[in-house]
């Protein structure tokens, strides 16, 4: 801490020596006309030419310099890449050339100049001008992609974009995934909407909300845990169609696939069940992989995934038997279930539900073993209170879950639209609170009334971005894909 005090005060000495020499050094007066990949784009596949006649006016920050008395090789990035430039005190003078002199890195710098290749064949730039235009206080870390701190990397994203290119990609790719998703929905002729942040009632998924005050209306609010209930408000508005991407907040613990307020996109679509659904999820996954990778096989993490259709499918009840050492009948009866769930070491109350059951068990021997792509549908009707019913079994719904590499990428069922049931399902979720389950839906009059004006038949999907971006990135943890991941505080 001693040496970088120091360091920052020899800068915080070479701002005030600018500034007694009548330098402004955070001038706003230079406009740069190219960048990096402009050059490289007009020159990178040719070996031989003279570029003296074209100029090119460029701005960056300094990560590398290399001096040899009256000349300089300097490493610049821009927002387009890494470009670098050749400073020879014979082209820009002595009195420039003595102010480049006291130039960082980690500095932000303009410079016009003409195209060459070095001895060695890099593309440069020769600068017939240099100028300072930011001065940096601190210095960049030497080796900041190798901390094993790797908390200072999301704590000080700035630098960590700064100094590693792979950073800076994943968030590239991550703003054209997005944008290639909602391209493939307005396609399709869904409508983009944004619904509440904060809501009356925290509905849409079983999770625990974050509480907040309204001063002017006196009245407790939550940030939303799911957008679905407004969602299906507009469907029963007869927008048939309907997608938001957006941020849901839950107040729950952080883990390398868990932050507490992340981004989903839920869309429903009006005429539609959960199979179709499942059609247009394998073909909006495989165009955003194609256009993304340029192929539907990849790695994540080690493991070889393949988008290639079709899809798996199997129910929960399915994947327990195939992934699980348990017999049918056990998995048919409660109470033998329940003690094959606590054979496998699984703590559970001893008045749970034989659905609740069920999930436990899956997500115990069956999640974390489906690496390919598979949808696991049949979901029991406990553990889903906004789900249609099926047809012929009514412990179990018109759901499935989208899982691959392990987690749980896309939720989704055909909807509940009938308002008695609902109203049923709810006052059983009022009962779960009660009984302290803190992530229980809690009751939502308003919901059923838009109900008891009639929703068609529906089916609507979230899909985590987050963890869709970690899968096509390669990302091992999840606050590797959001810019600024929640952290404690900072000691």
């Amino acid at each position: 801490m001693e040496e970088l005090s120091e360091l920052l005060l020899q800068r915080r000495r070479k701002v005030d020596s600018l500034w007694e020499a009548g330098i402004n050094p955070y001038p706003n007066d230079f406009k740069p006309l190219h960048t990096s990949a402009d050059i490289i784009t007009a020159y990178g596949n040719i070996q031989e030419f003279d570029g003296a006649q074209e100029n090119f006016v460029v701005s960056g920050r300094i990560l590398a310099r290399r001096s040899f008395g009256k000349a300089a090789f300097v490493q610049l990035q821009d927002r387009k890449g890494r470009l670098q430039l050749y400073v020879k005190k014979e082209q820009i003078g002595e009195e420039a050339f003595a102010a480049f002199e006291s130039f960082d890195i980690g500095d932000i710098v303009g410079a016009e100049g003409y195209p060459f290749r070095t001895k060695t064949g890099e593309l440069s730039l020769h600068a017939r001008s240099i100028r300072l235009l930011v001065k940096s206080l601190l210095p960049l870390p030497e080796k900041f992609h190798g901390l094993t701190d790797v908390e200072t990397r999301y704590r000080q994203r700035y630098v960590d974009l700064i100094v590693n290119p792979e950073a800076r990609e994943i968030f590239f790719k991550r703003s054209r995934i997005v944008n290639l998703i909602r391209a493939f929905m307005t396609s399709r002729d869904f409508l983009e909407v944004e619904t509440p942040m904060m809501h009356q009632i925290p509905g849409g998924a079983t999770a625990r909300p974050f509480v907040t005050h309204h001063n002017a209306l006196d009245m407790e609010l939550y940030l939303r845990i799911a957008p679905e209930l407004y969602l299906k408000r507009l469907v029963v508005g007869g927008m048939e169609r309907v997608f938001e991407i957006n941020r849901n907040f839950r107040n729950e613990g952080i883990s390398v696939r868990h932050n507490p307020e992340f981004t989903m996109m839920e869309f429903y679509q009006a005429y539609a069940t959960y199979e179709d659904l499942m059609d247009f999820t394998e073909e909006l996954f495989c165009h955003v992989a194609q256009e993304v990778l340029g192929t539907l096989n990849f790695t994540n993490q080690g493991l070889d995934i393949s988008f290639e259709r079709p899809w798996k499918r199997l129910t929960v009840r399915e994947a327990i038997l195939e992934y699980g050492d348990i017999e049918a009948r056990q998995l048919d009866d409660r109470d033998l279930a329940l003690a094959y769930a606590q054979s496998i070491g699984l703590d559970l109350p001893a008045d749970i539900g034989h659905g609740k059951l069920l999930m436990e068990i899956f997500e115990e021997v069956a999640e974390h073993k489906l690496i390919q792509p598979t949808f696991i549908t049949a979901y029991p009707t406990e553990v889903s209170p906004l789900s249609r019913r099926n047809d012929n079994n009514p412990d179990i719904v018109d759901r499935f879950e989208l899982i691959i590499g392990g987690r749980e990428i896309a939720n989704a069922f055909s909807e509940l639209n009938d308002p008695i049931d609902q109203k049923e399902r709810f006052l059983s979720q009022v009962a779960e609170k009660d009984k302290g389950d803190e992530e229980a839906h809690y009751m939502d009059e308003d919901y059923v009334r838009a109900l008891e004006y009639g929703m068609p038949p529906t089916a609507g999907e979230g899909i985590g971005i987050d963890r869709l971006v970690m899968l096509l990135t390669d990302s091992a943890s999840i606050r590797d894909v959001i810019l600024f991941p929640q952290l404690r505080k900072e000691k």
